[in-house]
């Protein structure tokens, strides 16, 4: 069973058990957002490095920097935000995935937060 966990950037990670985990936005980071315009994906292949933008996300409201939650490659961006970046707002913790990246740590939770810590730092 896969843990999905959060980063202080909003974005999820969810390790698929074989060393790959999908990323996206959360929830809330949706809701303050807005309408999504825009998602700036990364190439397959690209190494990101945690804590560092890998992109940029743009809604009505704002453009805000995707922050990498774990280190790792690129191995599969979510190509259909290309033509409908709202699919992160209609399914922002589902089909509004961003991309799925072999990650370099064991465990790439290790030093993210849990759903219950999520919920604490957002105040839900």
């Amino acid at each position: 069973m896969s843990k999905r966990c959060y980063s202080q950037n909003h974005l999820w990670l969810e390790p698929d058990g074989s060393g790959t985990a999908a990323v996206g936005v959360t929830r809330y980071a949706q809701e303050e957002l807005g309408d999504i315009l825009f998602v700036e994906l990364p190439e397959p292949g690209a190494e990101l490095v945690q804590d560092q933008s890998f992109g940029v996300i743009e809604s009505v409201k704002t453009a805000s920097e995707l922050i990498a939650p774990a280190s790792g490659r690129v191995v599969e961006v979510n190509e259909g935000l290309r033509e409908e970046p709202w699919q992160v707002n209609d399914s922002p913790e589902g089909d509004g995935w961003i991309l799925k990246m072999s990650c370099a740590e064991p465990d790439p939770c290790a030093s993210l937060m849990d759903a219950e810590a999520y919920e604490e730092l957002t105040g839900g």
